[in-house]
């Protein structure tokens, strides 16, 4: 059988405060917006910023720790998976909602001041490899042949 793929990995600031909610069997949900971010020139050569926004849903001790330790505005790294669902509002209307269901996080500000020694604190991931601080100086490779 084939495999597939569906991860999302962003960089970008809170949108606004999360919000953490419980489910009727207690499991801890924590929702937020996240708002990444494009510079692009346009055709007349004039520098243009382009904000996406994406919703965000992070389930168990990550939603906890996210709900206690980040707010609007902070610098947040995301993986997750893609998910689309709908729902029928009072109205009858039929509503859609893409999300990023959380799988693995990493906060990019200083640490929170609470999280010191929380140990709740997850783990930075390493840079790529195609970082221009990854290169050989002057463009050299290091490879010896």
């Amino acid at each position: 059988m084939a495999r597939s793929l569906n991860k999302v990995m962003l960089i970008g600031n809170l949108g606004r405060d999360p919000e953490l909610k419980s489910t009727p069997s207690g499991q801890s949900v924590a929702t937020f917006s996240m708002a990444t971010n494009r510079r692009y020139k346009n055709k007349e050569g004039e520098w243009q910023d382009e904000t996406q926004w994406h919703n965000i849903v992070a389930w168990g001790n990550r939603a906890e720790t996210i709900a206690t330790y980040l707010k609007k505005g902070s610098k947040i790294y995301v993986e997750g998976r893609l998910t689309h669902r709908s729902w029928e509002d009072q109205e009858g209307q039929k509503k859609y909602m893409t999300e990023v269901v959380l799988e693995y996080f990493a906060y990019l500000d200083p640490i929170p001041e609470g999280a010191k020694g929380a140990g709740q604190r997850e783990p930075v991931p390493p840079p790529p490899q195609d970082t221009p601080e990854s290169a050989a100086p002057d463009g050299e490779d290091d490879v010896p042949f």
